[in-house]
């Protein structure tokens, strides 16, 4: 288990924890951050447009296609921490 590999899964469980819910184009950043980092690419189907939440989840989640996973780590552990303050 790599150190990256901790330090994400202790941001994930302080994402949980957070004093106050972020806002819905962070909560997006966190959804896609995390999908990037356990799955890689987005190679699920596109939502239609019916589905506002799912489209939007999706998107987010395809624009950081191409983004290594330990990257889309990094990041969430750095969003996660700036969100605890």
């Amino acid at each position: 288990m790599s150190d990256l590999k901790d330090r994400f899964d202790a941001a994930v469980a302080n994402s949980k924890t957070l004093s106050e819910r972020p806002d819905n184009p962070t909560l997006l950043k966190i959804y896609s951050l995390f999908k990037q980092a356990t799955e890689g690419d987005n190679e699920e189907a596109k939502p239609g447009f019916a589905d506002i939440v799912a489209r939007a989840k999706w998107d987010a989640w395809k624009k950081l296609e191409g983004t290594s996973n330990d990257e889309a780590m990094q990041q969430y552990i750095d969003l996660i921490e700036t969100l605890k303050g």
